[in-house]
């Protein structure tokens, strides 16, 4: 099945004026977050990739470069290590003697790998405006609103855990050190849910709702126990205290635009289009998708499965297309494709572009750290006290 590209073309004009020639003249690009010099807006792939490639070998090994499977693949084959974002922060704290963590990934991202690092260690995020949609769908003020808001209902023998999916700010995973809760993965989240159950009553699990109702599904918890909260508008549905009264999961109202491009009629087409196809899908994904699939589960839990899968097998996978485009070519002997046949890189993500790394890589060089990502102690004190809590488990 081929795939098709205009998508990935006109991300690229989008997200990335400074880089392309015709609109780059009709912007104001002093006024862009993402702007970097014309020098390195203009210059050609060859040229990016001799200096980029210069750069790493004369930082030696002060430099460890991350990158996430989503990313395209003219950044990962600069990536000492790739995978996803909580596998690359680990990775990168074992990396003591690197003075510079360079994470081609989003912002949630650079913060874990920030909180993780050794004080002497700068981390730095390519372009400052590679964020996360679904991150930035749940932020701090809301969270204590919602906080203070369940407490004021339920009261404070409410037993509610806070759990943060790790695509969130620092803050918020700060949030739940202090207040009892953890961290998950979309690997770990089944256990993470389960540890909360025996700290407290309910769980408030966010940003990604698909993610906590597929999970709290897994667990047992049946719909009528789960409520979705919605921060622009609290305590608007019916029946409020009620409906919380009876609450065991209490869901953010937050998603991955990616995964919510995937739905069932694409399984229909692809099990009618490939009879014994296989599916498998990211629980990102809307429940009645995962239903609908054989397999379900992170990225590195799909990755595992398709190489291990026998010759000749047939894959059809629900998850970021630069993930599946490099399963199809690392796995020749199986035939893989992506459900949704227009389907989109990861916006945020794509705007790591070689042109950022050579400008932060020929920078260091010149002894100048640009677009570093700290967090402030306290934060990080927290951050850490919630992910201890999920790595205890």
């Amino acid at each position: 099945m081929a795939v098709k590209t205009e998508c990935a073309v006109s991300q690229e004009t989008h997200i990335l004026p400074l880089l392309n020639p015709q609109t780059r003249a009709k912007r104001d690009v002093s006024k862009r977050i993402d702007g970097i010099p014309l020098f390195y807006a203009e210059m050609d792939g060859e040229e990016l990739d001799r200096r980029i490639t210069a750069a790493r070998a004369a930082l030696g090994e002060r430099l460890v470069i991350l990158g996430h499977h989503y990313q395209r693949d003219e950044i990962i084959k600069y990536a000492d290590y790739r995978g996803d974002s909580f596998k690359l922060a680990q990775l990168a704290s074992k990396r003591k003697n690197a003075d510079y963590i360079v994470f081609c990934g989003v912002h949630f991202m650079a913060e874990s790998a920030d909180v993780l690092s050794e004080p002497h260690q700068k981390v730095i995020l390519p372009n400052p405006a590679a964020g996360c949609s679904m991150a930035d769908m749940a932020n701090i003020a809301e969270v204590e609103e919602c906080w203070e808001l369940l407490h004021e209902t339920l009261g404070e023998d409410a037993g509610i855990i806070p759990v943060t999916y790790m695509n969130s700010a620092a803050n918020l995973k700060a949030f739940c050190g202090e207040h009892g809760g953890i961290v998950c993965t979309s690997s770990n989240a089944p256990k993470v849910i389960d540890w909360a159950f025996t700290q407290g009553k309910r769980v408030l699990f966010f940003p990604d709702q698909h993610l906590g109702r597929n999970t709290a599904s897994h667990y047992g918890i049946h719909a009528d126990q789960m409520v979705v909260w919605d921060p622009k508008d609290p305590m608007a549905f019916d029946d409020a205290e009620t409906v919380l009264e009876n609450s065991r999961i209490i869901l953010w109202k937050g998603h991955c635009s990616t995964h919510m491009r995937f739905s069932v009629p694409q399984i229909e087409k692809a099990r009618q289009d490939y009879p014994g196809i296989n599916i498998i899908v990211h629980p990102e994904c809307r429940q009645e998708v995962v239903e609908a699939a054989d397999l379900y589960g992170s990225t590195e839990y799909i990755i595992e499965q398709i190489e291990k899968a026998p010759a000749g097998s047939q894959w059809g996978v629900a998850t970021e297309i630069n993930l599946v485009h490099r399963l199809a070519q690392e796995n020749p002997d199986k035939f893989i494709f992506c459900l949704d046949p227009i389907v989109c890189p990861c916006s945020t993500m794509y705007r790591i572009h070689p042109a950022y790394v050579a400008w932060i890589l020929d920078a260091l060089l010149d002894g100048q750290v640009l677009n570093q990502i700290s967090v402030d102690e306290e934060t990080t004190h927290w951050a850490r006290v919630a992910l201890e809590r999920m790595l205890s488990l």
